[in-house]
């Protein structure tokens, strides 16, 4: 089936050239390597302090608009799952990073590899996983947004910074096992939401242009009169909201960003 213009964006050019490959220098020909600045996948240089990296908040969300029909890659069809409820896996899990940085995702989001996210052949996007390394028993929790990984035996392609957080980089790949974390309507959320007093910003957007994140920070001053700055770390600006004392309250901002447009908003810890 033909798919639409984000799917063959993101998943064409990003999940599926992403998702290949067994160690962190990906070896696959890339017949779209004109796209990218770099031929071949690598971990980045000047990585920032990964530590302070919070994990992916599970909520309740809506579906993505794109990455969520069925489509069909290398002769094979691939069928979305219509929920993640009680979804579980074993396998074996990559990374991906410098060269789909700051590019699409399936959902049409910017691949951030110092995010908590990931890819996922047929999980509902977005869609939030526990990966647990089942050699070290280390677990993180991601939000799956892209589409990947196209090996028979992967099953999860992990960002840079969830596979820092799984200690798998010098490896690439692990063996793990991935649990959906489900919630059927935003109620169900609420009230599965713990409280907390930390330190929260909300990471509005990602992009390579100075100007744009300055008039975007701008904007989000203006609408919403909290505090916002721009974090800067290869080029790539990033524009945050913060710092916001409480995780309900985090949510509750979080929520007006996705319904005003801002689509692939999430938190993270100061």
């Amino acid at each position: 089936m033909q798919l639409n213009k984000k799917i063959v964006i993101g998943l064409c050019f990003t999940s599926l050239l992403s998702a290949c490959s067994s160690a962190p220098t990906k070896t696959i020909d890339d017949p779209n390597a004109g796209r990218y600045q770099l031929a071949q996948d690598k971990a980045p240089q000047n990585a920032p302090d990964l530590s302070k990296i919070e994990n992916a908040h599970p909520k309740y969300e809506a579906l993505s608009r794109g990455g969520n029909k069925p489509y069909k890659l290398w002769g094979k069809d691939y069928h979305v799952l219509n929920t993640a409820k009680g979804f579980s896996q074993r396998g074996v899990a990559s990374w991906y990073g410098s060269k789909f940085h700051g590019h699409l995702t399936s959902n049409g989001e910017t691949y951030d590899m110092y995010s908590m996210s990931a890819a996922h052949k047929t999980l509902p996007l977005p869609t939030y996983v526990k990966v647990t390394n089942l050699d070290n028993h280390k677990s993180v929790i991601v939000r799956v947004n892209d589409r990947g990984p196209f090996h028979d035996n992967r099953i999860i392609d992990l960002s840079y910074a969830a596979a820092y957080k799984l200690d798998m980089l010098k490896t690439g790949t692990a063996n793990v096992e991935i649990n959906a974390i489900y919630f059927d309507s935003p109620a169900a959320h609420a009230i599965a939401q713990s409280h907390d007093n930390n330190v929260h910003f909300i990471q509005v957007m990602a992009t390579g242009d100075h100007n744009k994140a300055t008039i975007i920070q701008n904007k989000l001053l203006q609408q919403y009169k909290v505090d916002t700055r721009i974090v800067e770390h290869d080029k790539i600006y990033r524009i945050q909201i913060g710092p916001i004392n409480q995780l309900t309250l985090a949510n509750k901002l979080l929520e007006a960003l996705k319904t005003n447009g801002f689509t692939g908003s999430y938190i993270l810890n100061d």
